[in-house]
């Protein structure tokens, strides 16, 4: 499987955030997109998951399922956790993994990202890193190769970070994809660079 992006653009605003962008990630591997705030690291996310329109060029994912789109291959992970407060910690990834069809326990889950004592709390007793965390559980409860993740870390403490971490070598380690907006390192000491904007 392989993810190419072939002299893409974006626009946003009437604006060229940016033009003439091509690049790739092959299965196992990461892609760590940096640069400046405004340079459109974040919208180059949304494109690939189909919630922003790509002013030119084309993407593809080749040697993934020819039926299902891009984004349904995906996972998106932005800035803001889709969290309901009125429903309990389990209830809300229940929520995600059948609305994405998912498979894998919930519990099992939960764990991963160390939230399985919280399963029953309601959601709106959450800190932003536990809710971030409950956000990053939908990436174990639902399978997809390719992984989308804006500023992944943000308000997780050390050891949520090595959790997250230890997710993402897994991932890749299965043969997924992964391309993750940062200002900082990832946990991924070998993954391949892409800045935009000017140095």
């Amino acid at each position: 499987m392989r993810l190419v992006a072939e002299d893409i653009a974006c626009q946003r605003g009437g604006r060229e955030v940016f033009t003439g962008l091509s690049f790739s990630v092959d299965k196992g591997e990461a892609l760590l997109v940096t640069g400046r705030n405004g340079a459109g690291k974040s919208s180059l996310l949304r494109i690939i998951a189909g919630l922003v329109r790509l002013a030119a060029g084309r993407i593809t994912l080749q040697g993934g399922d020819t039926e299902p789109s891009i984004a349904e291959q995906a996972h998106y992970v932005g800035h803001q956790d889709p969290v309901k407060g009125a429903l309990s910690v389990a209830e809300n990834l229940t929520f995600w993994s059948s609305y994405l069809r998912g498979k894998a326990d919930v519990r099992t889950a939960l764990k991963a990202v160390g939230l399985d004592g919280l399963a029953d709390l309601p959601a709106a007793y959450l800190s932003a890193g536990q809710r971030r965390r409950l956000s990053i559980a939908r990436l174990v409860a639902v399978k997809r190769p390719l992984w989308l993740l804006d500023e992944p870390a943000t308000a997780l403490d050390t050891q949520a970070q090595k959790a997250l971490a230890d997710l993402m070598r897994k991932h890749l380690r299965s043969g997924g994809l992964i391309v993750a907006a940062s200002h900082g390192p990832i946990g991924i000491p070998l993954a391949k660079r892409l800045r935009l904007g000017r140095a």
